[in-house]
Protein backbone atom coordinates (compact mmCIF):
# COMPACT_ATOMS: atom_id res chain seq x y z
CA UNK A 1 0.00 0.00 0.00
CA UNK A 2 1.60 3.52 -1.12
CA UNK A 3 2.12 5.52 2.20
CA UNK A 4 0.67 9.29 2.68
CA UNK A 5 4.59 10.85 3.32
CA UNK A 6 2.80 14.78 3.58
CA UNK A 7 4.77 16.15 6.18
CA UNK A 8 3.81 19.60 6.43
CA UNK A 9 0.64 18.87 9.16
CA UNK A 10 3.50 18.09 11.62
CA UNK A 11 5.21 21.15 11.12
CA UNK A 12 2.51 23.64 11.55
CA UNK A 13 2.25 22.13 15.34
CA UNK A 14 6.33 21.50 15.71
CA UNK A 15 7.07 25.34 15.78
CA UNK A 16 4.78 27.84 17.87
CA UNK A 17 5.21 31.58 18.26
CA UNK A 18 3.60 34.03 20.46
CA UNK A 19 2.12 36.38 18.11
CA UNK A 20 2.30 36.86 14.59
CA UNK A 21 5.36 38.02 12.70
CA UNK A 22 5.97 41.48 11.64
CA UNK A 23 6.31 42.63 8.31
CA UNK A 24 10.21 43.02 7.95
CA UNK A 25 12.28 45.64 5.86
CA UNK A 26 13.30 44.97 2.46
CA UNK A 27 16.43 43.75 3.62
CA UNK A 28 15.16 41.56 5.89
CA UNK A 29 16.64 43.48 8.94
CA UNK A 30 12.92 43.50 10.58
CA UNK A 31 12.47 47.40 10.87
CA UNK A 32 9.33 46.99 9.51
CA UNK A 33 8.13 47.78 5.81
CA UNK A 34 10.07 49.32 3.65
CA UNK A 35 8.64 52.79 2.37
CA UNK A 36 11.07 53.94 -0.07
CA UNK A 37 11.58 53.83 -3.72
CA UNK A 38 11.25 50.26 -5.37
CA UNK A 39 10.52 48.89 -1.44
CA UNK A 40 7.99 46.36 -1.05
CA UNK A 41 5.50 46.16 1.69
CA UNK A 42 5.34 42.60 2.75
CA UNK A 43 1.63 41.81 4.93
CA UNK A 44 2.25 40.35 8.60
CA UNK A 45 2.46 36.42 8.42
CA UNK A 46 0.45 34.55 10.98
CA UNK A 47 1.65 31.42 13.06
CA UNK A 48 1.02 29.16 10.18
CA UNK A 49 2.63 30.85 7.73
CA UNK A 50 5.83 31.62 9.55
CA UNK A 51 5.81 28.15 10.50
CA UNK A 52 5.35 26.67 7.01
CA UNK A 53 8.26 28.92 6.02
CA UNK A 54 10.65 27.62 8.30
CA UNK A 55 9.61 23.91 7.63
CA UNK A 56 9.68 24.48 3.83
CA UNK A 57 13.50 25.73 4.53
CA UNK A 58 14.34 22.17 6.38
CA UNK A 59 12.33 20.83 4.05
CA UNK A 60 14.70 21.55 0.95
CA UNK A 61 17.83 20.88 3.01
CA UNK A 62 16.87 17.44 3.93
CA UNK A 63 16.52 17.06 0.11
CA UNK A 64 19.90 18.66 -0.43
CA UNK A 65 21.25 16.55 2.43
CA UNK A 66 19.89 13.23 1.05
CA UNK A 67 21.09 14.00 -2.46
CA UNK A 68 24.47 15.12 -1.58
CA UNK A 69 24.54 11.57 0.78
CA UNK A 70 23.84 9.99 -2.53
CA UNK A 71 26.54 11.58 -4.23
CA UNK A 72 29.09 10.50 -1.99
CA UNK A 73 28.15 6.89 -2.00
CA UNK A 74 27.16 6.39 -5.10
CA UNK A 75 28.35 8.74 -7.62
CA UNK A 76 26.27 8.84 -10.37
CA UNK A 77 23.81 11.22 -12.04
CA UNK A 78 21.69 12.77 -11.35
CA UNK A 79 22.34 13.58 -7.17
CA UNK A 80 24.91 16.11 -7.44
CA UNK A 81 23.09 17.94 -10.19
CA UNK A 82 20.19 17.86 -8.55
CA UNK A 83 21.39 18.51 -4.81
CA UNK A 84 22.77 22.58 -6.64
CA UNK A 85 19.20 22.92 -7.42
CA UNK A 86 17.69 22.20 -4.08
CA UNK A 87 20.80 24.65 -2.78
CA UNK A 88 19.40 27.40 -4.85
CA UNK A 89 15.02 26.49 -3.45
CA UNK A 90 17.47 26.77 0.07
CA UNK A 91 18.82 30.41 -0.32
CA UNK A 92 15.28 31.72 -1.70
CA UNK A 93 13.55 30.59 0.91
CA UNK A 94 16.07 32.27 3.36
CA UNK A 95 15.66 35.40 1.47
CA UNK A 96 11.82 34.97 2.12
CA UNK A 97 13.01 34.29 6.17
CA UNK A 98 15.15 37.38 6.08
CA UNK A 99 12.52 39.40 4.40
CA UNK A 100 10.01 38.21 7.11
CA UNK A 101 12.13 38.49 10.10
CA UNK A 102 12.31 35.30 10.82
CA UNK A 103 15.56 32.85 12.43
CA UNK A 104 16.82 29.85 11.26
CA UNK A 105 15.09 27.02 12.45
CA UNK A 106 18.07 24.55 12.55
CA UNK A 107 22.22 25.38 11.65
CA UNK A 108 22.28 24.51 7.76
CA UNK A 109 25.91 23.92 7.91
CA UNK A 110 24.88 20.56 9.68
CA UNK A 111 24.01 17.96 7.37
CA UNK A 112 21.24 15.34 8.02
CA UNK A 113 20.07 17.54 11.67
CA UNK A 114 17.33 19.23 11.63
CA UNK A 115 14.58 21.00 14.48
CA UNK A 116 11.41 19.48 12.98
CA UNK A 117 10.97 15.81 14.48
CA UNK A 118 9.24 14.30 11.43
CA UNK A 119 11.84 15.43 8.64
CA UNK A 120 14.39 14.14 11.36
CA UNK A 121 13.24 10.32 11.49
CA UNK A 122 12.36 10.94 7.24
CA UNK A 123 16.52 11.26 7.09
CA UNK A 124 17.15 8.84 8.51
CA UNK A 125 14.69 6.67 6.86
CA UNK A 126 15.82 7.79 3.72
CA UNK A 127 19.65 7.63 3.69
CA UNK A 128 19.18 3.71 5.35
CA UNK A 129 17.19 2.95 2.23
CA UNK A 130 19.54 4.84 -0.34
CA UNK A 131 22.49 2.75 0.90
CA UNK A 132 21.29 -0.67 -0.12
CA UNK A 133 21.67 0.27 -3.83
CA UNK A 134 21.86 3.06 -6.62
CA UNK A 135 18.16 1.94 -7.50
CA UNK A 136 17.02 2.44 -4.27
CA UNK A 137 18.61 5.58 -4.04
CA UNK A 138 16.63 6.79 -7.22
CA UNK A 139 13.47 5.86 -5.72
CA UNK A 140 14.61 7.72 -2.50
CA UNK A 141 14.96 10.66 -4.75
CA UNK A 142 11.65 9.83 -6.29
CA UNK A 143 9.98 10.09 -2.53
CA UNK A 144 11.24 13.06 -1.73
CA UNK A 145 9.91 14.80 -4.99
CA UNK A 146 6.36 13.54 -4.63
CA UNK A 147 6.39 14.21 -0.47
CA UNK A 148 7.55 18.08 -1.68
CA UNK A 149 4.91 18.35 -4.06
CA UNK A 150 2.66 17.68 -1.69
CA UNK A 151 3.60 19.69 1.25
CA UNK A 152 4.46 22.94 -1.29
CA UNK A 153 0.99 22.77 -2.93
CA UNK A 154 -0.69 22.34 0.42
CA UNK A 155 1.32 25.66 1.55
CA UNK A 156 0.08 27.45 -1.70
CA UNK A 157 -3.37 26.38 -0.60
CA UNK A 158 -3.37 27.24 2.64
CA UNK A 159 -1.73 30.62 2.70
CA UNK A 160 -3.37 33.65 1.13
CA UNK A 161 -0.21 35.79 1.06
CA UNK A 162 0.45 36.29 -2.22
CA UNK A 163 4.24 37.02 -1.74
CA UNK A 164 4.22 33.35 0.06
CA UNK A 165 2.73 31.54 -3.40
CA UNK A 166 4.96 32.84 -5.41
CA UNK A 167 7.90 31.75 -3.10
CA UNK A 168 6.44 28.41 -2.87
CA UNK A 169 5.72 27.91 -6.94
CA UNK A 170 9.19 28.00 -8.13
CA UNK A 171 10.13 25.13 -5.93
CA UNK A 172 7.06 23.02 -6.99
CA UNK A 173 7.84 23.85 -10.51
CA UNK A 174 11.58 22.80 -9.82
CA UNK A 175 10.55 19.51 -7.63
CA UNK A 176 8.20 18.45 -10.86
CA UNK A 177 11.15 18.60 -12.85
CA UNK A 178 13.27 16.71 -10.98
CA UNK A 179 10.42 14.18 -10.08
CA UNK A 180 10.79 13.87 -14.05
CA UNK A 181 14.15 13.47 -14.34
CA UNK A 182 13.88 10.59 -11.27
CA UNK A 183 11.34 8.48 -12.63
CA UNK A 184 13.15 8.66 -15.93
CA UNK A 185 16.59 7.26 -14.67
CA UNK A 186 14.92 4.57 -12.69
CA UNK A 187 12.87 3.50 -16.34
CA UNK A 188 16.09 3.63 -18.05
CA UNK A 189 17.39 0.34 -15.17
CA UNK A 190 14.44 -0.97 -17.20
CA UNK A 191 11.69 -0.88 -13.94
CA UNK A 192 8.07 0.30 -14.35
CA UNK A 193 8.23 3.58 -11.67
CA UNK A 194 5.55 2.79 -8.90
CA UNK A 195 4.21 6.24 -7.05
CA UNK A 196 5.31 5.94 -3.37
CA UNK A 197 3.36 8.75 -1.58
CA UNK A 198 1.12 10.96 -4.30
CA UNK A 199 -1.50 9.02 -6.21
CA UNK A 200 -0.11 7.26 -8.99
CA UNK A 201 -2.14 9.34 -11.80
CA UNK A 202 -1.20 12.71 -10.09
CA UNK A 203 2.46 11.01 -10.94
CA UNK A 204 1.96 9.88 -14.81
CA UNK A 205 0.48 13.42 -15.29
CA UNK A 206 3.84 14.75 -14.35
CA UNK A 207 6.34 12.65 -16.06
CA UNK A 208 4.08 12.25 -19.02
CA UNK A 209 4.63 16.06 -19.92
CA UNK A 210 7.56 17.94 -20.87
CA UNK A 211 10.39 19.58 -18.13
CA UNK A 212 8.81 23.37 -17.24
CA UNK A 213 10.47 26.22 -17.82
CA UNK A 214 10.17 29.81 -16.01
CA UNK A 215 10.96 31.51 -12.98
CA UNK A 216 14.27 32.43 -10.91
CA UNK A 217 15.48 28.81 -10.33
CA UNK A 218 14.69 24.92 -10.72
Amino acid sequence: MRADYRLIPFALTAILFAAPVLSAGPHGNGSGPGTGPGQVTLNPLDTQEASTLLFMREEERLARDVYLGMDDLWQLLPFENIAQSEQKHMDAIKNAMDNYGLEEPSDPNQTGVYTDGSLQQFYLDLMARGETSYLEALHVGALIEEVDIQDLEGAIVETGNQDLQNIYSNPLRGSRNHLRIFVSTIESQGVVYEAQSMDQDAVDAIVDTPMERGGKWR
